[in-house]
């Protein structure tokens, strides 16, 4: 059927891959976030590891295991991002290609449709053309 043009199925894909690269996105985005805050906290106990005030030394055993699970934690992120930045990567890649071939198959279509009509009007104009002239070869 007409409907069901190669195009059209192309399309419909490459809108589902634009839909996946997004999903992608917004992981990234959200780990991203997530090792800003870590980052964040790391930098906080360590300013209190730092710290001179007598109630902040009393804590540096906590503060130190602390810190070393926030490096942990940034480290489990860091990896996780690049991960998803290799994801994102691979779905923005998939989806530009479905679009590419997307418009290759409508141009396919378009120029099959344009023959098909030069070929309509051929014809239209052979069966109109021939019972004239066979009239005026026939007199």
């Amino acid at each position: 059927m007409a409907s069901d043009k190669r195009s059209e199925k192309l399309k419909r894909l490459t809108a589902v891959q634009r839909h996946m690269e997004k999903m992608a996105e917004v992981e990234l985005a959200d780990t991203t976030r997530a090792r800003s805050e870590v980052t964040q906290a790391m930098d906080n106990v360590l300013e209190a590891m730092t710290s001179m005030e007598p109630v902040h030394q009393m804590f540096s055993k906590h503060y130190s295991d602390r810190y070393g699970r926030l490096v942990v934690k940034d480290r489990q992120l860091t990896g996780a991002q690049q991960l998803q930045e290799n994801k994102v990567l691979r779905e923005k890649t998939k989806a530009d290609r479905l679009e590419e071939k997307m418009l290759g198959a409508r141009d396919l279509e378009d120029r099959e449709a344009d023959d098909n009509a030069i070929y309509d009007l051929l014809e239209i104009i052979s069966v109109t053309s021939t019972p004239a002239s066979s009239k005026v070869g026939n007199s």
